[in-house]
């Protein structure tokens, strides 16, 4: 008679882990970084159609990388939930804590719950009336959060991209002077040697608390060209 196959819980989860691990380390990296007047989204991404960085609502954004088709299923939930609970409750009800938390259920469900898990990792951001208001929300695959300041960076690049933003960032930095960051921080990190990024490898957009109401905003890349000077 011959003996079962078994594979611990705590392998399989371990297994699982280094799975949507690897996949996210394939993906090019994205930034996130506050600035004095809002909250600025940097992607390396040449595609004029498939969108990394895109709004949730009114005042809240999404940052991802890893498999397009399995992000991209989470922002049309995302967009879908707060525009429902807008439209019953009220639109200040949509924050992006609360989105979150909706999407850290939703990973951890699948993480736990089925063979394969999303290989994403992402951001919601929301832009408040001050800068302290601001908040940023790092999801993994399994559904932990992490409550950023200031900044942060996604991708296969993220250890040393973030070990740079330490010493790069402060407080109040212009939108000019974070944009010129994190595109020489992609181009640094982002492959096996240097690269300059120029505006059509970029994906870029802001959360400006000083637009009325809907504060998401992409950068044309005669914008980019403006800023990258």
């Amino acid at each position: 008679m011959s003996v079962p196959f078994y594979v611990s819980p705590e392998q399989i989860m371990r297994d699982k882990a280094d799975f949507a691990r690897k996949g996210i380390a394939r993906g090019r990296s994205v930034i996130v970084m506050q600035y004095d007047a809002g909250i600025v989204f940097v992607a390396e991404n040449p595609s004029r159609a498939l969108h990394k960085i895109s709004e949730l609502y009114d005042r809240v954004g999404f940052a991802a990388v890893g498999k397009y088709n399995e992000f991209e299923s989470l922002r049309v939930a995302g967009v879908r939930l707060a525009d429902m609970r807008g439209y019953s409750y009220d639109r200040s009800d949509v924050t992006g804590r609360s989105l979150a938390n909706a999407y850290a259920q939703t990973l951890g469900t699948i993480f736990t719950e089925t063979n394969k898990p999303f290989e994403v990792e992402i951001v919601v951001a929301e832009v408040g009336e001050r800068p302290e208001d601001d908040q940023l929300y790092r999801l993994m695959f399994d559904g932990s959060v992490a409550d950023e300041r200031g900044f942060v960076a996604m991708g296969g690049s993220a250890e040393p991209i973030t070990s740079a933003l330490a010493e790069a960032w402060h407080p109040g930095m212009t939108l000019q002077e974070c944009v010129q960051v994190a595109v020489r921080l992609l181009g640094d990190h982002g492959d096996e040697r240097a690269r300059t990024l120029g505006p059509d490898q970029l994906e870029v957009a802001v959360l400006d608390r000083t637009r009325p109401r809907r504060a998401f905003q992409r950068l044309s890349n005669g914008r980019l060209d403006e800023l990258l000077g």
